[in-house]
């Protein structure tokens, strides 16, 4: 989202674009499901990158998602970048991998390895305003703040509000932000007590919570968003810690894209993209959770005008085809000043 769906765009503007991956798809996957890359399989991604990054100098412009060489020093790595501008992309906090490591010789060491990153780069993107606020403080010349969005094509409006059978909550996400959506479980029990619903995880496996019917859906690409479009309301809970801060509300942006209206908590990004009362409701307690779940599932007319005035906000501010031409124009000034 933050580099793949932009190529065809940077294309168009010419600009020749190569792509070159940490990690693969397999190692990914592998890290899904047994919770490891493999020594080996991560030696030669590291080994791919160093090559890739001695031999950067052919280029007019490296753009790194987040951090080229994770846990190596960041003067390695500046010195690898030293013959070519950078740009750095972030969506999200990843500078508390380090700063806020459980391990004090981490913290120590590594604690100022993004800042000092961010120092060098010629320009520094970031999803949120949080993000955006500590590559200022880090002394970064140039810092611009731009959403993680979708792409309207792939994303269609809900076509109709009523429900024939019970409504579906849907939330979407990894098997590593389940625990966002487990924190729910006793007040989603305890709604299904009250107001019949079916609860669509996508993307998070196989989830189990007492009393409630849950659908568990795999995740794709081709998929996900006909997949939230079928629902009737989107939720996005979150804890309020540092590195929650750094998240850039894009499960809201997909539900809001799909014409959904959605239940947040107050936390980081989500501020910035929820409109209270107009796009959906912020949800801090299991009350409140519970209390403003139950009134948009209770009222047809209530969905559609949150839900329809989300998708204008999409429109106007969180979708591709605003913030391509935004993006294509910061790459092609940082490439050549």
């Amino acid at each position: 989202m933050r580099l793949f769906q932009y190529v065809p765009q940077l294309e168009q503007a010419g600009a020749e674009v190569t792509v070159s991956p940490l990690l693969s798809d397999a190692m990914l996957q592998a890290r899904y499901q047994r919770g490891a890359y493999g020594v080996w399989a991560l030696l030669r991604a590291y080994s791919r990158r160093l090559m890739t990054l001695l031999g950067s100098q052919q280029f007019d412009l490296v753009w790194i998602e987040k951090e080229a060489l994770p846990w190596f020093p960041a003067w390695f790595e500046r010195l690898l970048l030293r013959r070519v501008p950078y740009v750095l992309d972030f969506d999200d906090a990843i500078f508390h991998n380090y700063d806020l490591h459980r391990v004090l010789w981490v913290r120590h060491v590594y604690g100022r390895r993004i800042d000092r990153l961010m120092a060098g780069a010629r320009l520094v993107v970031t999803g949120n305003r949080y993000m955006a606020d500590r590559a200022t403080a880090a002394a970064a010349q140039w810092v611009e703040v731009l959403p993680t969005v979708v792409d309207l094509v792939l994303y269609a409006a809900k076509p109709s509000y009523r429900v024939a059978a019970k409504p579906r909550i849907v939330w979407i996400g990894s098997p590593s932000t389940v625990p966002y959506l487990l924190a729910l479980a006793q007040p989603l029990s305890a709604l299904a007590k009250r107001q019949p619903f079916s609860l669509r995880v996508i993307g998070g496996g196989v989830v189990t919570m007492p009393g409630v019917d849950v659908e568990a859906v795999n995740w794709s690409a081709d998929t996900e968003a006909a997949q939230i479009a079928e629902c009737d309301v989107g939720i996005m809970p979150l804890k309020n810690s540092p590195w929650e801060q750094g998240k850039c509300a894009y499960k809201l942006i997909q539900y809001m894209a799909c014409g959904l209206p959605t239940v947040a908590s107050s936390v980081g990004a989500n501020r910035d993209v929820l409109r209270e009362g107009e796009t959906g409701f912020f949800a801090d307690t299991d009350d409140e959770w519970i209390e403003r779940i139950e009134m948009l599932l209770c009222n047809v007319a209530l969905r559609q005008l949150l839900g329809q005035a989300g998708r204008v906000r999409v429109e106007a501010n969180y979708c591709l085809q605003q913030t391509a031409p935004r993006l294509v124009r910061l790459l092609m000034d940082a490439g050549v000043h």
